[in-house]
This record gives structure tokens, sequence and C-alpha cells, in this order.
């Protein structure tokens, strides 16, 4: 696939959709936690919620990253590897975009039980 007359290299693809993700995770986690919090009062919650960005979606975008970064010079800049990357961003942004709305109902669920 070419961009702007360059070969698009899939390595440095994945990791930008990477980092996009992270950051809109990290906002999204950060502005739902919030308001969940002023909501039910409890804070241990969000601490515990971060814990969960740390030990999983950190790691676990990471190891997209790092199956993308280990491909040659050649598969990175292979139009056939499309699908697969294509595959593994949907999954990155589906974690990103899912993951805080989930921890949310959760830390809610939880307030509402305790």
């Amino acid at each position: 696939m070419q961009i702007s007359g360059k070969t698009r290299d899939w390595r440095k693809s994945m990791s930008d959709n990477v980092a996009y993700a992270l950051i809109v995770y990290t906002a999204l986690h950060i502005f739902l936690t919030v308001g969940a919090m002023k909501e039910t009062g409890i804070k241990s919650m969000a601490l515990f919620a971060l814990v969960v960005l740390v030990l999983g979606i950190i790691p676990a975008c990471r190891s997209f990253e790092k199956r993308w970064r280990t491909i040659s010079d050649s598969q990175a800049s292979d139009p056939a590897m499309s699908s697969a990357f294509r595959r593994d961003q949907a999954l990155v942004w589906l974690m990103a975009l899912g993951l805080p709305f989930a921890l949310t109902g959760l830390f809610k669920l939880i307030a509402t039980i305790a």
C-alpha cells in the first residue's frame, strides 16, 4: 500500500496505532473514572482501574507492537500483510475504546452492590 508515493511500513503503522490507542484509552479512562468516582464516592476503585491499565492494557498493546516490530523488511512493505494488519488494528482499537466503558460499568456495578 502506498501513501503519498511512499510504501507503507506496517511496523511503523502498528506502532502509531498503539501509541494513539493508549492515549485515547487513557483519556477515556480518566474521564469515565472521574465521573464514576463523583457519582459513587468510591475512590479506591479508581486505583484498581489504574492497576488494570498498567498490568493489562499496556502489555497487551506492547504485544501487538512487538509482533509487528519483528517482521522482516520485505514483509513490512508487503501489501499482502494488509488483512493481518487490519485485524490487529481493529483489536487494538476495540480494547482502547471498549475497556474504559467496561471497567467503568464494572466499577459502578460494584459500587451499587457494596
